[in-house]
């Protein structure tokens, strides 16, 4: 399953936005690395990429809600930890070998689903909080 920045996930903020699309095309090619059997070397570049991407990211996303003073930044934290853990996990997974390329899929699979959903609910909010800051 290929993921994308759809309308209905555009936040309104380019930042957020752009680094959102870069998470999806890292996810999107780490499921078609894992797909077509690419290699370790190839499916861990991918993964290495996922996982500093998705701190760079988040750190990012912290920024702008200090900056704002978002008031519920504490619980959008816990969940971005909660998201890093789950990308960690499935890293070192990867560089064991203890998962299969199917598994790896599905848990990628989970991670683009946990993303999207994390956009819609959460990431909305904060980019409409930061709009109304002025």
């Amino acid at each position: 399953m290929a993921f994308s920045v759809t309308p209905d996930l555009v936040t309104g903020n380019d930042m957020i936005d752009s680094q959102h699309r870069e998470l999806f095309k890292a996810i999107n090619e780490f499921q078609d690395a894992c797909k077509n059997k690419q290699g370790n070397e190839r499916v861990s570049a991918t993964m290495k990429f996922l996982v500093d991407y998705t701190a760079k990211h988040f750190g990012d996303e912290e920024r702008l809600q200090q900056q704002s003073n978002y008031p519920d930044q504490i619980n959008h934290k816990k969940l971005h930890e909660e998201f890093k853990s789950l990308v960690n996990d499935l890293s070192k997974q990867q560089q064991a070998s203890e998962a299969s390329f199917v598994v790896l899929t599905q848990l990628s699979n989970a991670l683009g689903n946990w993303f999207m959903n994390h956009i819609m609910r959460e990431d909305k909010k904060v980019a409409a909080h930061i709009r109304n800051q002025g």
